[in-house]
């Protein structure tokens, strides 16, 4: 089927809707702000790191209603939907259902699990509407971010209370999903705004390969608020949200007889919450001192595994200019989490509760050594955890601007990815090999066990960055990165000695223990375009290659890291269309391609989207969207190890209809 989808967007008449930046030249465009690469503001354009900004009307424009939908447009970003509710999603590498190299946040607040280091998509659902925008950056960021903060860094912004006064409902159907969701806004006082929305989302599962539909539909509900309040020279914020989804999925549960393992149709409830505030104080001086904390609840139930977890953190950071050039950022901050897993036959935990801190600082100094022209900054990490003691993560990087419209920049980096609960405690069964099998020439079945390790050592990496921008004329800019990444203590696993076991279900058991023994490179390039045609046409184009090496040491009996090889594209390609037809009518395009994935079987797939928008009225917008209309459907992400059944992404159609006053 042909996806539609027909959105509806108003804005009050009496108040002044949100900027169009489909109508900012490119330099303004360039000009944007960001703070996730410095923790402070400062111009994309000058920031020294590989930095991508989807933008508001980037969302609006982009017909997609999820965020790893969002960021399929990102150059050198991995996004894989693998089935109806899971994703993979990475930077420059290392990508799985699990990837644990990418460090995610909402408004500064992590939203990675520290169960395994990696995001719960289906759980981050936001109304997209009240996203301002979102940084990405491939490469390091662990110097202000910290651990995990390996291969990228995606910081998603949303937007101020008093950007979203008023009313906003917004309803879509469509083939495979339906969301319906609202938000009112309004002033207190003076300075002093708020708004609180709801969300529900219902979609369906994914395509087998005999086109019928997959066991993974899910739906979600989410709900929240947020108010911003302005004193003198000081800013608040307080929001919190709240979430119940359901997930369905064929699960493949292990047996010691037969037919040794079974499909296990489950459906998957969590639910959970969050509440953070941030306190920002402004001196005469032009310093800067802020606070923030925010805690965090979930509650994961399946037939696999369930999990309860509570998140503390807070983190106080101060700007200031010590000496004439030098622009300084600190700041110290603390973790903590504890958790409930109920063990079930497949997967144990032990222990089953645990409670893990970090104690973290840092500090980073940027000096102009040429006014507007050449800067360097230096800066570091250091942090405390649980699970490997003291770690340090420094990075250099130095910007250089010859001309008004030219930035050549470079960095060199280490950074971290500490052990998780699961690599250290859990004990999973993996497969079970039938006996007299190619497998298993044993009489009896063999069983394979995952087991953690507490000898796991932090995964590091040395970072080499080369980066060059430029905007040869008014209606063209051209954005290039390049990378060089070496890896050391990469998590593979370690084969032991098979053991009978006996009793009522007599087996044998292989131990394949969490090791640390590889190392590796990665290595590519990432271009970009942006041309405005005409006032009216702009022109989007990226490339990015990479390329991965994993090395095994011949001495050390380990496996599993060479899968990493073949799970993540060499070449991938976005091509970006969209037209103002007039003044009430849009018209967009995206054309990507993916190459294919090895390691997994994936074929590389290339595909369109399109939409359609018209707005009959100020404030009202109608659109028709069409995603993956090239083909009834395609694969973008295979079977791996502790992943359940992958289905296939179908052409899909949706109508949305919203409105706002």
């Amino acid at each position: 089927m042909l996806q539609l989808a027909i959105a509806t967007r108003a804005s009050a008449v009496t108040a002044e809707g949100p900027e169009d930046f489909s109508r900012l030249s490119l330099e303004e465009l360039m000009n944007i702000e960001v703070t996730s690469v410095s923790k402070r503001p400062e111009r994309a354009s000058d920031a020294a790191a590989a930095i991508h900004v989807i933008t508001e009307d980037d969302i609006r424009r982009s017909g997609a209603t999820s965020i790893p939908d969002l960021l399929r447009t990102v150059p050198g970003l991995q996004v894989a939907q693998i089935d109806g509710n899971k994703w993979a999603i990475t930077a420059r590498g290392f990508n799985s259902r699990f990837a644990n190299k990418l460090l995610v946040l909402i408004d500064g607040r992590s939203i990675y699990t520290p169960l395994f280091s990696g995001v719960l998509w289906d759980q981050q659902e936001p109304i997209l509407q009240d996203i301002e925008r979102i940084e990405v950056i491939r490469g390091p960021g662990a110097t202000l971010w910290g651990a995990n903060a390996v291969n990228g860094v995606i910081n998603i912004i949303t937007r101020h209370s008093r950007d979203t006064l008023g009313t906003f409902m917004t309803a879509s159907l469509g083939n495979n999903e339906r969301i319906l969701a609202g938000r009112y806004g309004a002033k207190l006082g003076e300075n002093s705004f708020y708004r609180s929305y709801a969300k529900g989302t219902k979609r369906d599962g994914g395509e087998n390969e005999d086109g019928s539909e997959g066991f993974d539909g899910w739906h979600a509900y989410h709900a929240g608020f947020r108010s911003d309040i302005a004193r003198n020279n000081n800013a608040f914020t307080v929001q919190g949200d709240m979430f119940a989804n359901n997930t369905r999925s064929d699960f493949n549960k292990d047996l010691l007889s037969a037919p040794f393992t079974e499909v296990v149709r489950e459906d998957a409830e969590s639910h959970g919450g969050n509440l953070l505030g941030h306190w920002n104080h402004t001196k005469p001086d032009g310093s800067e001192i802020s606070l923030k904390g925010y805690i965090d609840y979930s509650r994961f139930t399946s037939v696999s595994l369930s999990e309860n977890r509570l998140t503390a953190d807070i983190e106080a950071q101060h700007v200031f200019s010590p000496f004439d050039s030098h622009t300084m950022v600190w700041g110290a901050g603390y973790r903590i989490t504890g958790d409930k897993i109920s063990n079930t036959t497949n997967n144990t935990f032990d222990p089953e509760k645990e409670t893990d801190q970090v104690f973290s600082a840092f500090i980073q100094d940027k000096i102009e050594l040429v006014p507007d022209t050449l800067d360097v900054t230096v800066g570091s990490k250091f942090e405390i955890n649980d699970y490997t003691g003291f770690e340090w993560q420094p990075s250099v990087r130095t910007s250089w601007r010859p001309t008004a419209t030219d930035t050549l920049w470079a960095a060199v980096s280490r950074a971290v990815r500490t052990p998780t609960r699961a690599e250290n405690d859990l004990r999973i069964s993996a497969a079970v090999i039938p006996p007299l099998s190619a497998g298993n020439p044993a009489a009896v079945p063999l069983q394979l066990l995952i087991l953690g390790s507490d000898d796991v050592k932090s995964e590091e990496v040395m970072a080499y960055e080369l980066g060059y921008r430029t905007q040869p004329k008014p209606s063209l800019s051209l954005d290039a990165a390049a990378f060089y990444n070496v890896y050391h203590s990469l998590s593979t696993i370690r084969p032991g000695s098979a053991v009978f076991i006996g009793g009522a279900q007599p087996h044998l058991e292989l131990p394949l223990t969490v090791d640390d023994s590889s190392s590796g490179e990665t290595y590519g390039i990432e271009l970009a375009a942006d041309w405005r045609v005409q006032n009216w046409w702009r022109l989007r184009g990226s490339y990015s290659f990479f390329d991965i090496k994993i090395h095994i040491d011949p001495g050390n009996p380990v496996t599993g890291g060479e899968a990493a090889e073949g799970q993540s594209p060499h070449h991938s390609a976005v091509l970006q269309s969209s037209m103002a037809v007039n003044e009430s009518v849009s018209f967009d395009t995206t054309l990507r391609y993916v190459d294919s994935l090895s390691a997994l079987g994936v074929p590389d797939y290339l595909e369109l989207d399109a939409r359609l928008a018209w707005r009959p009225a100020p404030g009202m917008e109608l659109a028709i969207t069409g995603r993956n209309l090239l083909h009834d459907r395609h694969q973008e992400f295979g079977e791996e190890s502790l992943t359940i059944n992958p289905t296939s992404v179908p052409r899909t159609a949706l109508v949305t209809f919203t409105v706002e006053f």
